[in-house]
């Protein structure tokens, strides 16, 4: 069985929130991908066809997905206003459980909180946790600049834990992302380390000491999260204040988290999965952003067992499909 746990589905309705953001312009290109715009710097793509509600069935059996876990994409709600941001979130909830109502058997989704109001989601969780198809939730590596760790978050996180409720991160534009403004370098490069850096926030701050029993699935292979393993390591040798809320090192965290495959680069990959072990590596295709299959999967120097495990058996085990 071959499931995608990492695709997004993209309404109109939700662009169309965006495109009313202060700041934001349209810019429609002839090649086919379009770009929102923020104050002149690209900062969203996007293309017609992700609005069309089948585009991502066909886009499965193309590539041969059997399931596929979809979530709403970056920036999430996060950057409304807290009045819309309740409502837009109840709305985009409602939204994809009624989409995988009507495929159950090959859709399933994580849902989104109004962050970082935790009171809002809370509630959010109690009224949509239950709903049919729902496996998790989908979080943002910052919620319009408050870091994950930030101790409001602390009843979110023993709840989640109490209820074993998967965790899915989904890296945001960081804060700093002014500094990035030519090249698409906000998702190229920031993306990757605003993952990196919520990582390593929430292991030194003891969010994953104090919440061991809910699961976490770290984002495009952990982006450069597992790289920094050492140096963590080191600062949980050296530094008292790396030391204050753990009691172990970083690195035995990170193998208790589970890793996508949305890297994309067979070498980096076969990389994470020999230092967390490869029951922790689960496919994903981040459709509809990036239009590939199991290519990368493929290429991977494994055994068939080890990569019959990565394209389905590992999620299978953590979802129970």
């Amino acid at each position: 069985m071959r499931i995608d746990v990492h695709g997004h589905y993209t309404a109109r309705p939700f662009y169309e929130a965006l495109e009313a953001l202060p700041g934001v312009t349209v810019e429609r290109r002839p090649a086919g991908v379009h770009f929102l715009k923020r104050n002149g710097s690209n900062w969203l793509p996007f293309w017609d066809r992700m609005f069309d509600p089948d585009d991502l069935l066909r886009d499965m059996d193309a590539k041969q997905i059997d399931r596929r876990i979809l979530s709403l994409s970056t920036p999430s709600v996060y950057e409304f206003s807290p009045e819309v941001r309740i409502a837009l979130c109840r709305a985009e909830n409602d939204r994809i459980i009624a989409r995988i109502a009507a495929d159950p058997d090959r859709l399933s989704a994580v849902i989104t909180l109004p962050l970082p109001d935790v009171e809002a989601a809370l509630a959010e969780l109690e009224r949509v946790r239950t709903a049919p198809g729902v496996v998790g939730l989908s979080l943002g590596s910052n919620l319009d600049g408050v870091p994950l760790s930030d101790i409001r978050l602390e009843p979110l996180w023993a709840r989640l834990n109490e209820l074993r409720f998967p965790v899915v991160e989904h890296p945001m534009v960081p804060t700093f992302a002014g500094a990035m403004d030519e090249f698409a370098l906000g998702v190229r490069v920031g993306f990757l380390y605003d993952t990196s850096l919520a990582m390593a926030r929430l292991i030194y701050a003891g969010v994953f000491e104090r919440y061991p029993d809910f699961p976490f699935v770290v984002a495009h292979t952990g982006a450069a999260f597992v790289d920094l393993l050492e140096r963590l390591d080191n600062g949980y040798r050296n530094y008292a204040d790396c030391r204050a809320h753990i009691t172990q090192l970083p690195s035995s965290f990170a193998k208790r988290f589970w890793y996508d495959t949305c890297s994309f680069y067979p070498p980096f990959i076969e990389m994470v999965g020999g230092i967390v072990g490869w029951n922790r590596i689960l496919f994903g295709t981040d459709y509809p952003f990036v239009d590939l299959g199991a290519e990368h999967v493929a290429a991977l120097n494994i055994d068939d067992a080890t990569r019959a495990a990565v394209l389905g058996g590992n999620a299978q085990k953590l979802w129970a499909f």
